[in-house]
């Protein structure tokens, strides 16, 4: 059986008030290589659906960190979306690795934004992924 592998990663950089994203590049993995990622009009369906899981998770990751009291200072993300050959989703694997400006983030600061990530909108309707992970790390400064 034939299966299809998305990977997409998003690199965002952080200021004030409340973890406003201050930069933004996003990379799809194509062809054996990294390129940049151009959300427009002729993008792929999928590929938009990826992005839009992605982006879902980063922004609660994000809103976690300030219910928290957590200053971000940048946040790495990758996705890898595994279907079969019909698009039926089998794998669906998100990490984020973020650096705090600050205070480091306690093992329930970590567990209670990784509920968070795994309760936004678009995950909550992925309840047909028989494997599901999304992991969240904090680096040290």
């Amino acid at each position: 059986m034939s299966e299809r592998i998305f990977k997409m990663q998003m690199s965002c950089g952080y200021q004030e008030p409340d973890n406003m994203v201050a930069s933004l590049q996003v990379r799809v993995f194509e062809d054996g290589e990294w390129k940049a990622f151009d959300l427009n009009a002729g993008s792929p369906g999928f590929l938009v659906f990826v992005y839009a899981v992605l982006s879902c998770q980063q922004l609660h990751m994000r809103l976690g960190c300030v219910d928290r009291g957590l200053h971000l200072d940048s946040a790495d993300g990758d996705i890898e979306i595994v279907t079969t050959a019909d698009w039926a989703i089998t794998k669906l694997q998100v990490a984020f690795s973020a650096l705090l400006k600050e205070r480091k983030a306690s093992e329930e600061d970590v567990a209670t934004i990784v509920q968070r990530m795994k309760n936004c909108p678009v995950s909550r309707n992925l309840t047909f992924s028989p494997h599901s992970e999304t992991t969240l790390e904090f680096r040290p400064k």
